[in-house]
């Protein structure tokens, strides 16, 4: 492809007036780049959309517009290479679009491999753990890496303008006061991002993690270099820094496994038999398909005057599943009471006394 660009500038560049000879040049090179780059993708998508796997899809997809944008760079490249009056215009575009092109395309290849290897975490299976262990990692060494690649392409962009350069040596000899200044005014967003590092590596919390925080239980949504997203059940979103669960102390029910045990309480009167009970639980939760057939239990935890407090243990394979399983249970249990104990319910006792207070 180089020699053939190459041949067709030398061959236009004996006739082509300046200046329109050489933008001339430059239109037909960046046509044919665009040419060459849909018949290639084209081929690609083809051949992604034939194969089994979800993986070509995403990088071809994340690679389009980049490499679309590179390759009239290349381009580019080539006619100021031939054409002596256009490497005069664009050596001063050069040495600050390629830095954006060469870093715009390495965040491309990094978010088409983060997205390639989440496919093979998922986190819909019953044991998902080291799957949500797996997309934590990714989604935080994403986040730290893009940070990286930015900062590097911002700076050999800002290098390659002139006055910014000048600036930059200039401000050499009171390095030590500006770092100062501008560590204590960066405190807040360096100390998130060094937590962000921090968690990737001792994983307080992963993605999906049933969790309490300021009071709300919800779910681990999502996790930024600077800050974390909770969802609450309710869909309400809870946005907090991410040196909070660094420094502050949270329940996190799903650390170990995402399988949880959930309780119901029942408040009966202390003549009834837990018996009946205890075997219509049973049978209402291996009934229930909700149930993940690890725990079920029925046991008094607490007796009163007037009522005995019994909890009715179930376990489920998620958070939101065990939601929804209490919710059956606690139903199901009370409608089987009124039907068949409904002499069963904690009432108020008064003693004889406060029966007949004239006796």
């Amino acid at each position: 492809m180089t020699d053939t660009i190459s041949n067709t500038l030398q061959q236009q560049t004996a006739f082509l007036p300046d200046p329109w000879g050489w933008a001339a040049i430059a239109g037909g090179a960046v046509l044919i780049a665009l040419a060459l780059h849909w018949v290639v993708f084209r081929l690609l998508r083809t051949l992604s959309h034939r194969s089994d796997s979800k993986a070509d899809n995403i990088v071809v997809g994340r690679l389009r517009h980049p490499t679309r944008a590179a390759l009239v760079g290349l381009a580019l490249v080539l006619v100021a290479r031939e054409v002596p009056a256009f490497d005069a215009v664009w050596a001063k575009i050069a040495s600050f679009a390629m830095p954006a092109l060469i870093g715009w395309v390495a965040i491309a290849i990094l978010h088409a491999l983060i997205e390639a290897m989440k496919l093979r975490a998922d986190i819909t299976v019953a044991d998902n753990l080291a799957a949500r262990r797996r997309r934590t990692r990714l989604a935080m060494v994403n986040r730290i890496a893009t940070f990286v690649i930015v900062f590097v392409t911002v700076g050999l962009m800002l290098l390659s303008i002139p006055g910014v350069r000048d600036i930059g040596v200039t401000l050499v000899a009171s390095a030590g006061l500006a770092g100062l200044a501008v560590g204590a005014a960066a405190q807040p967003a360096l100390k998130s991002l060094i937590a962000g590092v921090q968690m990737a590596i001792t994983e307080p919390i992963n993605i999906d993690d049933a969790v309490v925080v300021e009071g709300e239980w919800g779910w681990i949504e999502d996790i930024r270099t600077t800050y974390v997203v909770v969802k609450i059940w309710d869909e309400r979103r809870l946005v907090l820094p991410t040196s909070y669960f660094l420094e502050q102390p949270f329940q996190n029910w799903t650390k170990q496994t995402a399988n949880l045990l959930g309780t119901v309480f029942l408040y009966l009167d202390p003549a009834t038999k837990i018996g009946p009970i205890r075997a219509e639980f049973e049978r209402q939760v291996k009934a229930n398909e909700r149930w993940d057939g690890r725990v079920q239990v029925v046991q008094v935890t607490e007796t009163t005057r007037d009522s005995i407090e019994v909890r009715l243990l179930m376990s489920a394979k998620n958070s939101p599943t065990l939601f929804d399983l209490r919710c059956d249970i606690r139903e199901g249990m009370l409608e089987w009471l009124a039907d068949h104990q409904p002499e069963s319910f904690a009432k108020l006792r008064l003693s004889s006394l406060e029966q007949n207070p004239s006796g």
